[in-house]
């Protein structure tokens, strides 16, 4: 099963051009067979983040929001702020895993990511950190298996269609 993506860039530098994480992703999600079906970059502004978000949320064709970039430490990374006021419930198990097989990667430096999860409006939306290794370690590590339908025990798209239940 194909799972329809849509990918947020949050950078105050880059471009569709420069932007290597955003690239890295998108080679990902076609190598998966799934379906990119937007793509963006934004300023970092809570504002302006927000309002993409929510826009992407009511869009019916779309199943994942992955934004990368904005989950660090300094004053201009607000992403994980931005998702908090949009989030129906957080997936706190997605950033204490993420943070887990970072710890491999970079060590210590694992400690400074706020890579984090939620659901919105029945959409799950994944903030990745602005670094190549750093979406690679979410990707490979992570979101190919539970975006994968036949990951077993369990997995994210099996719960697709119950997502928005009350």
């Amino acid at each position: 099963m194909s799972v329809n993506i849509a990918l947020l860039t949050v950078t105050d530098t880059r471009t569709l051009e420069t932007d290597k994480s955003g690239n890295i992703l998108v080679e990902k999600i076609n190598k998966a067979k799934h379906n990119l079906v937007e793509r963006k970059i934004c300023k970092d502004n809570k504002e302006d983040i927000k309002i993409i978000l929510k826009e992407w949320t009511h869009k019916k064709d779309l199943d994942v929001i992955i934004t990368t970039g904005g989950t660090g430490l300094t004053g201009r990374d607000i992403t994980p702020e931005a998702l908090d006021e949009i989030a129906d419930k957080h997936i706190p198990g997605f950033g204490e895993i993420f943070r887990y097989y970072s710890l491999e990667t970079v060590g210590t430096s694992s400690i400074q990511s706020r890579a984090c999860a939620v659901l919105s409006n029945g959409k799950y939306i994944f903030a990745l950190p602005g670094s190549s290794g750093g979406v690679t370690d979410a990707w490979d590590k992570i979101l190919v298996h539970q975006l994968d339908i036949n990951h077993k025990p369990c997995n994210f798209v099996e719960l697709f269609p119950r997502l928005k239940e009350k």
